[in-house]
C-alpha cells in the first residue's frame, strides 16, 4: 500500500497543489511570507500628486487589518506564541504608518500597550550582546516615533538598555562607512533607519541597482524615494506593490528559482516528497539548466544577486541536484573560497550568514573523491558555525529572530548525516517551531508562505507520518509473530534484535510501495543477528562445521538443537522470498540466495576457526571474509529484486557485485571494528583495528582507529558517488538508493558507539519513529496590560 492511498491524504494533496500551482507563474504569493516592517515603509510614502494621501493605500489596509491579538505586528517566532526582538521594530513602524496619516488610534494604543508591557523580556535579551541590526534599527525607529508624535515608554530599569542601543548606532556609524568593504548586508541598505542628514542623496543614487531598488530592500528603497524622488526607485515601488495586493515581501526583486528551491527543500525534509515528485523534478531540471546556463557563461554571472543570496542558494541547489543525481561539479558554489573578501566577510559577519554557512556545511556531506574544495568548504562553514554556536550561548535567546536556529546548527554539526534516518530526520523538522525560516535578511528571516500552505504541509506531514506509523506497527507485529514462530525470539542467548532491525529498515528508507522489502531486509537481519551470535558464542566448532556444510548443500538432515532452528528458520525465509520474487517478476532466485547465504555461513565459520585456533590473519585476509561476514549484501541484495526495475538474479553472484555493493560491504566492517576492537580484544578475537596495529608495531590504539576512519572516508566519497549519479552505475536508482538507505543505518550503528549491541541506546527513536505522535506544542500566552 502506497502511503498516499489514503483518502485524506489525498484530499490534502490534492488541495495543495492546486493551491501552490495558481501561484506557480508568481512564487512570491505563494511562497513568500509579507514582512510588516517593509510594508508599513510603503504605507508611509505620500502620493507626489497628494502629500496628504499615501501613495500605496493596500500596503496602509495592510497595516490596519495585520496587527496581532496582542497588539504587535510580525510573526510568532520563538515557538511559545511570544514573538522575539524584530517584531519591536515592526511594531513601532506600523505604528509610525498609523499615526502619520491619522488612522488606527486604537491599534496605535494597543501596540503601545504591548510594547510596554513586554520591553523587558525583549530588550533584556540583547541589553548584553546587541545585533548589528538591531543596534541601528531600533534607534532610528525610536527617532522617528518622536518625530511623528508618538510618545513610547519603558520601565525605568530599561532606561539604560535603551540608551546602551543608542550609543551601540553612534558606535556602528562611526565604524562603517556607508558601504563598507567586510560590514554585510551594508549600512546604506539600513538607509530608512539612518539620520537623514548624513546620507548624500546622490550617493543614494549611486548605489541604487538597475532594478531600481537599494539593496533590494522594500523599507530603504521606499525612504530612498522619499529622500531623493528618484523615478528609479519609484518605478520599483510601483511595480512592487502591483505583484503584491497587500503586504509586501522583506527583499524585492527575489530569485524565483531560489524561492522554489527553498520550497522543494522544506517538502523534503518533511518527508512530503512522495506526494510532490513531479513538482519537485521539474524545478530540479530548471535549476539544472540555469546551472549549466552559468557554467557556459563564466563565474562573473554570480554577480546578479547579493552574495549571501547567491550562495545560499548556489550550495542548496548542489545539493538538491546531486541527491536527486545529477552531476553538479562543486565549483558552482565553492566559488567564495577564491574571493579573500567574501571570506572575510563571512568572518567578521558570522550570525548574519549562519543560515548560508549551514547550507554549505550540508552541501559538502555529498562530497565525491578528489573533491579538495569541498574539504575546505567544510572546514570553512563548520568553523564559522561553531563560531556562531559560541556567541550564542552568551545572548538571551529572544535576541535572535530564529531562536531554534542554533539548536538546528549543533545538530547537524553534532550528528553527520550519514547517520541520520530519514524518518526521524522528517519528524525533527515537522515539530521544528520554525521550520519556514530560510536565510537572514537585512533585519529578518525571509519565511516561507503564507499560513495557509505552512499550516496544510504541515497537517499533510503529520497525517503523512502518523499513517507510515500506522504501516509500521503492523509490519512490526507480523515480524514479531514470524520470529516467534521459528523460534528465533527466545533462543537463550546472544542479542533478541528484532525490534531493532525492523525499526532500522523502516525509519531509513522512504521507497514507495516498500512493504515487502522492509520485512525481507529485517527478518534477513534477525536470522543474521541470531546466526552470528552462535557462531561468536555458543555454538561448539562440531556444531559449525556441521549448520556450515548444512547451508553449503541446502540440506538440514542430521542438525539438532539451534543450529537446526536457524537452518529452518533459514530455509523458510529463503522459499519465501523466491516464492514471491518468482510470483512478482518471473525471476527465480534460489540458486543465487543459496550461494550468498553459504558465503556468508562459511565466513563465519572461518572467524570462529580463527578466534578459537589463535590464527592470525593478514589484513587483506581478513577484509576479504570480514566483507562476507558482517552480511550487509545478504540483507540488502535479496530486497532489491523486489524494486521496480528489479535486480536481476546473476547480479547477486559474488562475481557480479557492482561497486556499489563492495564497498557496501567493507564499510560497516571498518564502522563495526572502529566500535567493536575492545570488547573482541578481551575475547581473544581479532579485526581489522588491532590487525593494523600488529602489522605497524609503532602505531597505537589511537592511530589505528585515526587510519581506518581515514580509510572510511574515501570509501564513503566513493560510495556517494556511486550511490548518488544517474550514469556513474549500471545499477538502478531505486537499488542505489536502498544501499545508501541501509548504509546509514550501519552508520548510526557504529558511528560513535555500538548502539546495536546496546539493550536502551535506541529505544527513544523507536518509540518516536512507530509508536509515539507528532509533538507540536501549544502557543504560551504573551503578556497584554
Amino acid at each position: 500500500m502506497g502511503f498516499s492511498s489514503q483518502p485524506s491524504i489525498q484530499s490534502l494533496v490534492k488541495e495543495i497543489k492546486k493551491e501552490m500551482l495558481m501561484g506557480k507563474e508568481d512564487p512570491y504569493s505563494s511562497f513568500i511570507a509579507p514582512s510588516a516592517y517593509d510594508t508599513a515603509w510603503l504605507a508611509m510614502v505620500p502620493d507626489p500628486d497628494k502629500p496628504s494621501n499615501p501613495m500605496f493605500k493596500n500596503c496602509l489596509t495592510w497595516v490596519l487589518n495585520s496587527q496581532k491579538g496582542d497588539g504587535f505586528w510580525g510573526e510568532y517566532d520563538d515557538g511559545h506564541g511570544m514573538p522575539t526582538v524584530e517584531c519591536l521594530p515592526a511594531t513601532i513602524a506600523c505604528m509610525i504608518a498609523l499615526k502619520k496619516w491619522n488612522l488606527g488610534e486604537e491599534l496605535v494604543h494597543k501596540g503601545l500597550g504591548f510594547i510596554e508591557a513586554n520591553a523587558e523580556k525583549l530588550l533584556g535579551g540583547v541589553s548584553n550582546s546587541c545585533p548589528r541590526w538591531f543596534a541601528i534599527v531600533f534607534p532610528g525607529m525610536m527617532e522617528l516615533a518622536r518625530i511623528n508624535g508618538l510618545q513610547i515608554s519603558y520601565p525605568d530599569q530599561l532606561q539604560g538598555v535603551v540608551m546602551e542601543m543608542f550609543y551601540t548606532r553612534q558606535e556602528v556609524l562611526k565604524r562603517e562607512k556607508l558601504v563598507g568593504k567586510y560590514s554585510y548586508p551594508p549600512l546604506l541598505s539600513f538607509l530608512e533607519a539612518l539620520p537623514l542628514y548624513n546620507v548624500n542623496p546622490e550617493v543614494i543614487a549611486q548605489h541604487l541597482g538597475k532594478d531600481g531598488s537599494l539593496f533590494q530592500s522594500p523599507s530603504a528603497t521606499a525612504s530612498a524615494f522619499m529622500a531623493t524622488g528618484n523615478k528609479d526607485c519609484l518605478e520599483n515601488l510601483q511595480s512592487l506593490v502591483q505583484r503584491f495586493s497587500a503586504g509586501v515581501p522583506p527583499a524585492y526583486p527575489m530569485d524565483e528559482e531560489l524561492i522554489q528551491l527553498c520550497m522543494v527543500n522544506h517538502i523534503k525534509r518533511m518527508g512530503l516528497a512522495e506526494h510532490f515528485n513531479q513538482e519537485i523534478e521539474g524545478v530540479l531540471e530548471q535549476v539544472y539548466r540555469s546551472y549549466m546556463k552559468r557554467e557556459h557563461e563564466g563565474p562573473q554571472s554570480i554577480t546578479t544577486m547579493a552574495p549571501a543570496q547567491q550562495l545560499y542558494k548556489d550550495s542548496m541547489a548542489f545539493w538538491l541536484l546531486r541527491m536527486h543525481g545529477y552531476n553538479v561539479s562543486p565549483g558552482h558554489f565553492c566559488w567564495f573560497l577564491n574571493d579573500e573578501g567574501m571570506l572575510q566577510c563571512i568572518e567578521e559577519n558570522h550570525e548574519y550568514f549562519s543560515s548560508v554557512m549551514l547550507n554549505v556545511y550540508r552541501a559538502t556531506d555529498l562530497m565525491f573523491p578528489g573533491e579538495n574544495e569541498l574539504e575546505e568548504a567544510r572546514s570553512f562553514s563548520k568553523k564559522s558555525l561553531q563560531q556562531t554556536v559560541l556567541s550564542a550561548e552568551t545572548k538571551d535567546q529572544t535576541s535572535s529572530p530564529f531562536p531554534n536556529f542554533h539548536a538546528l546548527i549543533e545538530h547537524e554539526l553534532g550528528f553527520p548525516w550519514i547517520c541520520r534516518l530519514d524518518h526521524l530526520e522528517h519528524r525533527t523538522w515537522i515539530e521544528q517551531k520554525n521550520l519556514t525560516a530560510m536565510w537572514m535578511g537585512k533585519n529578518s528571516f525571509h519565511r516561507l508562505s503564507s499560513p495557509y500552505i505552512v499550516n496544510k504541509l504541515r497537517e499533510l506531514a503529520v497525517q503523512t507520518y502518523e499513517f507510515r506509523q500506522s504501516i509500521y506497527r503492523k509490519e512490526l507485529e507480523e515480524l514479531t509473530r514470524w520470529s516467534r514462530r521459528w523460534g528465533l525470539t527466545d533462543m537463550g542467548f546472544g542479542r533478541e534484535k528484532t525490534m531493532y532491525c525492523y525499526f532500522a529498515i523502516a525509519a531509513s528508507t522512504m521507497l514507495p510501495h516498500d512493504s515487502e522489502i522492509r520485512l525481507v531486509v529485517a527478518k534477513s537481519a534477525t536470522v543474521v543477528t541470531v546466526a552470528d551470535d552462535f557462531y561468536d558464542t555458543e555454538g561448539s566448532m562440531d556444531d559449525l562445521i556441521n549448520l556450515t556444510n548444512a547451508v553449503s548443500r541446502w540440506d538440514g538432515s542430521g542438525l539438532e538443537g539451534h543450529g537446526k532452528t536457524i537452518f529452518v528458520a533459514l530455509e523458510s525465509l529463503v522459499n519465501e522470498m523466491v516464492g514471491k520474487c518468482l510470483e512478482q517478476n518471473g525471476i527465480d532466485i534460489m540458486d543465487s540466495l543459496r550461494y550468498m547465504w553459504s558465503e556468508t555461513f562459511a565466513s563465519w565459520y572461518t572467524e570462529a576457526k580463527w578466534s578459537r585456533s589463535n590464527i592470525i590473519p593478514s589484513k587483506e585476509e581478513y577484509l576479504r571474509t570480514g566483507m562476507v561476514s558482517i552480511a550487509a549484501h545478504t540483507m540488502v541484495l535479496p530486497s532489491a529484486c523486489f524494486l521496480s526495475p528489479s535486480l536481476q538474479s546473476h547480479e547477486l553472484i559474488p562475481t557480479h557485485y557492482q561497486t556499489i555493493t563492495k564497498l557496501f560491504m567493507l564499510i560497516p566492517r571498518l564502522l563495526n571494528d572502529t566500535q567493536s576492537y575492545k570488547k573482541e580484544e578481551e575475547e581473544g578475537k581479532k579485526n581489522f583495528v588491532l590487525l593494523h596495529m600488529e602489522e605497524n608495531p609503532k602505531a597505537d590504539i589511537e592511530e589505528s582507529v585515526a587510519y581506518i576512519r581515514d580509510m572510511l572516508g574515501k570509501m564513503k566519497q566513493e560510495f556517494l558517488q556511486h550511490a548518488l549519479i544517474d550514469g556513474f552505475s549500471d545499477v538502478s536508482r531505486p537499488c542505489r538508493q536502498l544501499h545508501l538507505s541501509c548504509l546509514k543505518v550501519f552508520h548510526m550503528f557504529f558511528d560513535s558507539s555500538n548502539r546495536y549491541d546496546s539493550n536502551t541506546a535506541m529505544l527513544q527513536d523507536i518509540h518516536k519513529a512507530i509508536f509515539a505522535p507528532i509533538q507540536i506544542g501549544e502557543p504560551e500566552p504573551l503578556k497584554s496590560l
